[in-house]
């Protein structure tokens, strides 16, 4: 069985700094598509990044320049380093991958790490 577990969030001042991981564990043959969304209360979740298996990466208009994505194949893991933190970007934050497992080709999430960000 794939999991998908997040580490890295927490409380922090605007203007700070987090960097959210992603390891991905299980019976994987390959990795694709990694990526990070976020919902806040009440809203939808949104992309905020994601990173081909060639490490092309793609951002969210409202993170470019503040966050940027990575991977390591070795690691089964991607990381997400958030700079110059808003109050807006308080969420809960959701690691996603394409993952080609023993077992076939599936979609999974991570279960989630809060993002609190204080003005």
């Amino acid at each position: 069985q794939v999991q998908l577990v997040e580490s890295g969030g927490g409380l922090v001042q605007a203007g700070g700094s987090l960097r959210l991981s992603c390891l991905a564990s299980g019976r994987i043959v390959s990795i694709y598509t990694m990526g990070w969304y976020r919902q806040a209360p009440g809203d939808q979740r949104e992309l905020v990044a994601s990173i081909s298996s060639g490490s092309i990466s793609n951002y969210a208009d409202s993170v470019k320049g503040r966050f940027s994505i990575s991977r390591d194949n070795a690691k089964n893991t991607v990381y997400l380093q958030m700079n110059s933190l808003k109050p807006e970007d308080t969420a809960v934050y959701y690691c996603n991958a394409d993952i080609r497992a023993v077992s076939g080709t599936n979609n999974y999430w991570g279960q989630g790490t809060q993002v609190t960000v204080s003005s």
